[in-house]
């Protein structure tokens, strides 16, 4: 009877009826399905996550880098025009270079400056760029501003207090 009931359970009668050994339990085969949806779903979705972080990363290095260069071109003019206003407009152009590259190590810029005006003791407009290649294209940046003429011959003025100043501590 034992070899009966053991051949019995192996028909596919049996199998079919989810009463052998092999049998599937009801609705098992369907999770598994769901499973494997699922884990693919989830593939996707970390797939366009990561790649919109990666996308994300590379847009704000170049917005880092875009900044720190402009910010060194604004740095360059201030110094341009600082030179201008220290030394005096009028004749700049024949006592100094009205255009050239910048000292190191900002070699990779160059500065150029137009000084215009100041007939009649009215101001200069003094005008100055500074340009540089980023990111495989020429770009550049300017500054116009008025300075006034230095009027006499007059040195800068002694501007030491007539009296020391004592500082407590």
């Amino acid at each position: 009877q034992q070899l009966r009931h053991c051949c019995a359970a192996k028909t596919p009668r049996a199998v079919a009826h989810g009463t052998g050994p092999r049998a599937v339990a009801p609705g098992r085969g369907l999770r598994r399905g769901i499973l494997l949806v699922d884990a693919i779903v989830g593939t996707v979705l970390l797939g366009v996550a990561l790649s919109v972080i990666l996308g994300l990363g590379s847009r704000a290095m170049t917005a880092q880098i875009d900044g720190e260069e402009l910010q060194t071109a604004a740095m360059l003019i201030d110094e341009q025009l600082n030179l201008v206003l220290a030394r005096g407009p009028d004749n700049y152009g024949s006592r100094f270079d009205l255009e050239g590259p910048c000292d190191p190590p900002f070699e990779k810029y160059t500065y150029a400056l137009s000084i215009e005006g100041g007939q009649g003791g009215e101001a200069y407009r003094v005008t100055a760029t500074v340009s540089w290649t980023g990111r495989g294209r020429a770009r550049s940046e300017s500054v116009e501003t008025m300075i006034a003429p230095r009027l006499g011959d007059e040195p800068d003025p002694d501007r030491r207090p007539k009296e020391s100043v004592d500082r407590l501590q």
